[in-house]
């Protein structure tokens, strides 16, 4: 009974009254889980760093998705904003609404963190921007990311270090490279994380990888930041598919038609084909699942380079998502085992 509930998302259970007590005075207060968009920790804006009118950041990622959402709202909220597009060069629909705008304080630039020599442009290009380099840049958002699915057997070496180039090995680049700006201005670096990247899943190992990489490598400057005055958030946004278009009904045929003609013939013969075409139709299901709403992300992202104290991780998703990452990164494995697998 308890892993049917718990393996069920929060807006197919009923509604459920729970009371929370109060530590200083003993009394309860009712709390209702209602919503399958809760935010399970809420985050205040009290303690702003100074007006942020003259700060500068960089967003990856803003052709679609959260970055183009991002760089339109922090630009609202008064950022210089540097969007870096990976399809800028191509007169991308995205990146022609961000130039729409026709705003001094939001400007476009190609960039695809995987080029070197394209992410060594763009710090160039921001640092005779600032109006004084010396005191650097405010923030970092390392956005930008690709996802893919398949079995371990499944999935090809080259599918692998693709995702991880630009996932993981884009966001180191990204981040060494803006560094010294950053350390200047005693600013922020946001990384845009997953809850895959605190709990594994099934067939989707390349993502997975790369994700709980970026929590490793975060961590790890977070730590090195610390006295140097750079504060370093992850942000790990629950299932937003619907609203990203991460996945579509024509990628993943074209995904799994060339997954089936890549397999290696023993791979094919011990699975069967039957096999890999209920797996793929399952993931055909996730196309349209998720949270529309990217406002939890976004406003999580704001929060991480505007508080005085940025929290370390921010969580926009579920709530059943976020109950299912503590049962597994809290509780032993069997018990995760039992209720998610078994």
């Amino acid at each position: 009974m308890l892993a049917t509930r718990i393996s069920r998302p929060l807006s197919q259970l009923p509604r459920k009254t729970l009371s929370v007590c109060d530590r200083e005075n003993g009394s309860r207060h009712p709390l209702l889980f209602c919503s399958a968009s809760f935010s399970p920790v809420s985050r205040t804006y009290a303690g702003e760093v100074d007006p942020v009118g003259s700060k500068a950041v960089l967003v990856t990622g803003c052709d679609s998705g959260f970055g183009f959402s991002l760089a339109k709202h922090l630009h609202s909220k008064g950022f210089l904003v540097f969007a870096g597009c990976l399809m800028k060069d191509k007169g991308h629909d995205g990146v022609k609404q961000l130039d729409s705008l026709n705003s001094d304080r939001l400007r476009t630039v190609q960039l695809n963190v995987c080029s070197s020599e394209e992410v060594d442009k763009v710090v160039e290009l921001v640092r005779s921007s600032l109006k004084d380099p010396e005191k650097g840049m405010w923030g970092l958002v390392n956005n930008a990311g690709i996802s893919t699915f398949g079995e371990v057997e499944f999935t090809s070496m080259e599918t692998y270090k693709e995702v991880a180039e630009v996932n993981l090995w884009g966001t180191v680049r990204m981040t060494k490279s803006f560094l010294p700006l950053i350390r200047r201005a005693k600013g922020r670096i946001v990384n845009i994380s997953s809850m895959l990247g605190r709990m594994a899943n099934p067939a989707r190992s390349p993502y997975c990888i790369t994700k709980f990489g970026i929590e490793a490598f975060s961590d790890c400057l977070r730590y090195e930041m610390h006295p140097l005055g750079v504060k370093v958030s992850v942000v790990e946004p629950g299932n937003f598919i619907v609203a990203t278009s991460l996945y579509s009904p024509e990628s993943i045929q074209a995904t799994a038609k060339k997954m089936w003609d890549e397999l290696p013939e023993v791979v094919r013969k011990d699975y069967g084909k039957k096999y890999f075409d209920e797996k793929i139709a399952k993931m055909a299901t996730y196309c349209n699942s998720g949270s529309r709403d990217t406002s939890p992300v976004i406003h999580a992202v704001t929060h991480a380079l505007t508080a005085t104290t940025p929290y370390t991780r921010y969580h926009p998703m579920d709530y059943y998502w976020w109950l299912r990452m503590q049962i597994m990164t809290h509780l032993p494995g069997a018990i995760s085992d039992m209720i998610y697998i078994h």
